[in-house]
């Protein structure tokens, strides 16, 4: 880490075992009734770490600006947006002050603004490699939307420029640090339902035909697989661990539908992982929403979210043979904002040095899955996937709180 950043830590007096004031009150229910959640304990606002939010859409706007709210170690500090009138309407709603307001072009200028420790990448997919590479040459962290990027030479180029930069790189799959989504996890890798052998996962909604970037090949790479299919496949990735060693697919775009022009809508994609588990995905720009998922064990049962994916109102289903009976329940393991638990768990890296979970390996293995699954389409056979390290979770870093 760079003398200067550390200095800067070092002003701030970063000590998060001293630093989160926490208050405890008496119990008001019987234990009978579980254990009541911790009450909020953050840093001070001195303290926090300062993010920068590049792009000011929709995503920004309604999720992770209110985000902020409910975070322990990082606050908003600085704006990106080619619209200053919009940026200056925001910046005074959150406390921004008017100097920490950027646009594109004068975006590398943050380099000599100390409050900005971290830049958090919401733009069209194309803009992301760009950005990244600017934020890491200007000495801030970067934690990037996904997907990561439009290809796996980009992504690779970003990694490589936040290693040069001895800066960290975190990918926003906030589905990794969401309650509802961790348990389903433990139970995937444990035998409470015996050994998993097929996950079922769809993430379809009916896009607008809105001249939106989405649909532009140029802006997005892709069309629903880069976008929402992304879900299906890296949460497959997620449960299990492990990785993929062959994927099959299919594209389908019906006819005469402008809305895909240069981006497919709809993606039916296999991915075989090692011990015969199977991941059976849908996604499409042009049905009903509909998000979930589900995971099959071989002792009596399944479990899964329905609706999963969304930012909010996620609900577990359980399904388990007990004594000849099925019993069905909706286990609540409480629900979180799941963009306050990603920038936390970046600004805590940060704090301790420490590799994100959802680093940029993670998302760099995504786009070859991608790029494998989109071959198989184009030639109409499976495509095997080589090279992959062997264990658990070997993209992956430091396990969130």
């Amino acid at each position: 880490m760079p003398h200067n950043y550390r200095l800067k830590l070092k002003e701030k007096k970063i000590n998060l075992a001293t630093d989160l004031k926490k208050v405890e009150l008496e119990p008001l229910n019987d234990s009978t009734e579980g254990k009541d959640q911790p009450l909020p304990a953050a840093l001070e606002p001195g303290k926090a770490l300062g993010f920068a939010l590049v792009g000011l859409g929709t995503l920004t706007l309604a999720e992770i600006l209110p985000a902020f709210a409910s975070c322990k170690y990082a606050k908003p500090v600085a704006l990106v947006s080619g619209d200053p009138v919009k940026a200056g309407k925001i910046a005074s709603q959150y406390g921004i002050a008017s100097k920490n307001i950027y646009d594109y072009k004068n975006f590398d200028a943050i380099k000599n603004n100390p409050e900005i420790d971290i830049v958090y990448i919401v733009l069209p997919n194309s803009m992301h490699e760009e950005f990244t590479i600017r934020a890491a040459n200007a000495g801030k962290h970067v934690l990037c939307e996904k997907p990561m990027a439009t290809s796996s030479a980009e992504a690779t180029r970003m990694i490589d420029a936040c290693e040069k930069a001895a800066k960290k790189l975190m990918i926003a799959y906030r589905i990794q640090y969401e309650p509802n989504n961790k348990l389903a996890m433990k139970w995937t890798r444990g035998s409470e339902f015996g050994k998993v052998r097929v996950i079922e996962a769809m993430n379809c909604q009916n896009i607008a035909n809105s001249g939106q970037w989405r649909l532009k090949k140029e802006l997005a790479g892709g069309g629903s697989l880069p976008d929402i299919g992304l879900y299906c496949l890296n949460t497959s990735r997620y449960l299990l661990g492990s990785e993929p060693e062959q994927v099959i697919a299919s594209t389908i775009s019906t006819p005469g539908d402008s809305r895909f022009k240069e981006v497919e809508e709809a993606v039916f994609f296999q991915m075989h992982f090692p011990g015969g588990v199977v991941a059976n995905c849908s996604t499409s720009y042009g049905i009903h929403q509909s998000r979930r998922y589900r995971c099959y064990g071989d002792n009596g049962g399944w479990f899964g979210l329905d609706p999963a994916f969304a930012y909010k109102g996620l609900k577990m289903e359980v399904s388990k043979m007990v004594d000849d009976v099925e019993w069905r329940s909706n286990p609540a393991p409480g629900e979180k904002n799941q963009f306050a638990l990603e920038m936390d768990h970046m600004a805590r890296c940060v704090i301790e040095d420490k590799k994100p979970f959802t680093p940029g390996e993670e998302g760099l293995q995504d786009h070859k899955i991608m790029e494998a699954l989109y071959q198989s389409a184009r030639e109409g056979k499976p495509v095997k996937i080589s090279g992959n390290p062997t264990g658990i979770d070997v993209f992956r870093g430091t396990l969130p709180e």
